[in-house]
């Protein structure tokens, strides 16, 4: 049972009473790092909430130069798992935990998977990848903790994943967006109808930005509920904010961590319902607490009371990261804004890629799509006129008049992990 109504009720009061003493007992302990002594050397006890914009600020490049054990905060013997990112450019962040740590982890993502209506009697199959990423273990334990079935399969082999789902009546799936849509087209291929064919009732998905669109896309494709997570791996992985049954907004768990939202460019903390940039600190960790962590992603704190009872506060999906923005002769793009544009025109595939090169010292926007052939088979004459629709919606939604074109389904490289949408190619020699 999940339902831990005496903590995610909390009157907003009793909780920031709750968040200070664990916020200045996780100062004293983030101390103990050789980063954080330095870091935090003229900070006292704080008095109130409202101190903590005071603390610096942690930026991901921290982690890297304090590699490998600069943030670690307990003895090495108390350590029992260690999390990384692929650092393919330079020093990796790592990430610490102890057995207490762990069952944390495993209980918020519990949390999570509960309020978004999961129970003990759901079979779960994770298809997302184990290892040092944090996504399939973080799932994988909540979903243990929570007791129901885990069938641990891991990415890919999309047959296989069909074979599993039919065989085991899987009725919960943590699934990437862009997989989903793969998997789908998988069955369609082999003759298998989701919805009458499979058990799937709730699919949590998340590890890649993806819009409103796609979501409802995913749950009209598979007959599904579709929840949207948030987490990261400096924080512990996932479970850091979760969608309720309601589907308003992620629910971000305040007595794990403190939000904050603030201005990218001026730092200034902004008030609930401003958009900007999600700053976090953890309090309930031990192996590697983390403050005022800058995590470059873009969202608001939601206002208003969830008719769902829960009294933690709620994030809007993430809107794009601050280092994902792509800048085309001077205009901002956010990646989201062009799979919104595609999603929203139902003859355009779902898998698409975008490229940006350079033609006569100017920046050009590529968008190569994948016709989707179920509901699109005109002449030649009319995909040029859907090509002409989406260049104007494109140009509509982003200020810059794109070059799409179309692709057979299947010829984008499709990843196992995380899918790559954006490719600059600005730099490359020809």
């Amino acid at each position: 049972m999940f339902w831990q109504e005496d903590v995610e009720t909390l009157a907003q009061d009793k909780l920031q009473e709750l968040q200070l003493k664990n916020l200045n007992e996780t100062l004293q302990t983030a101390k103990k790092s050789q980063f954080y002594s330095k870091k935090l050397a003229n900070i006292g006890f704080l008095k109130n909430l409202s101190d903590l914009k005071n603390l610096p600020f942690t930026e991901k490049q921290d982690l890297r130069d304090a590699f490998p054990y600069g943030l670690l905060s307990v003895d090495l013997s108390d350590v029992v798992r260690v999390h990384s990112s692929s650092g393919t450019t330079g020093n990796p962040t790592v990430v610490f935990h102890t057995e207490k740590d762990l069952r944390e982890w495993a209980n918020i993502s519990a949390r999570c998977m509960y309020t978004a209506g999961a129970r003990k009697t759901d079979i779960f199959q994770n298809t997302m990848g184990y290892g040092l990423f944090t996504g399939g273990l973080g799932f994988h334990y909540g979903a243990e903790k929570l007791g129901m079935m885990v069938i641990p399969i891991g990415p890919g082999n999309s047959q296989r994943q069909i074979w599993f789902m039919k065989n085991f009546k899987v009725s919960a799936a943590h699934i990437l967006p862009s997989y989903a849509v793969r998997l789908y087209h998988a069955m369609r291929d082999s003759g298998v109808n989701p919805k009458t064919d499979l058990n799937l009732k709730i699919f949590f998905i998340g590890a890649e930005p993806h819009t409103e669109e796609l979501r409802r896309e995913i749950q009209d494709l598979y007959g599904v509920k579709a929840f949207n997570s948030y987490g990261l791996s400096e924080i512990s992985g996932p479970g850091v904010a979760f969608e309720c049954l309601q589907q308003n907004g992620m629910h971000i768990w305040e007595d794990y961590v403190i939000p904050e939202i603030i201005d990218p460019d001026t730092l200034e903390v902004l008030p609930d319902g401003q958009d900007g940039e999600l700053v976090l600190t953890t309090i309930n960790r031990q192996a590697m607490p983390v403050i005022r962590y800058r995590t470059r992603d873009l969202t608001k704190i939601i206002t208003g009371v969830c008719p769902c009872g829960r009294t933690h506060r709620r994030i809007e999906r993430i809107k794009g990261r601050t280092d994902d923005m792509m800048i085309i002769n001077g205009v901002n793009i956010f990646p989201v804004q062009i799979e919104k544009t595609i999603m929203n025109i139902p003859e355009a595939g779902k898998n698409y890629i975008i490229e940006i090169t350079k033609q006569n010292f100017m920046d050009k926007l590529n968008v190569k799509i994948e016709i989707n052939d179920e509901t699109f088979g005109g002449t030649l004459e009319e995909l040029e006129r859907l090509k002409a629709k989406i260049q104007a919606k494109l140009k509509e939604e982003t200020g810059v008049s794109p070059n799409v074109s179309f692709v057979d389904r299947g010829s984008l490289p499709a990843a196992e992990g995380k899918a790559k949408r954006v490719y600059d190619l600005r730099n490359e020699k020809k």
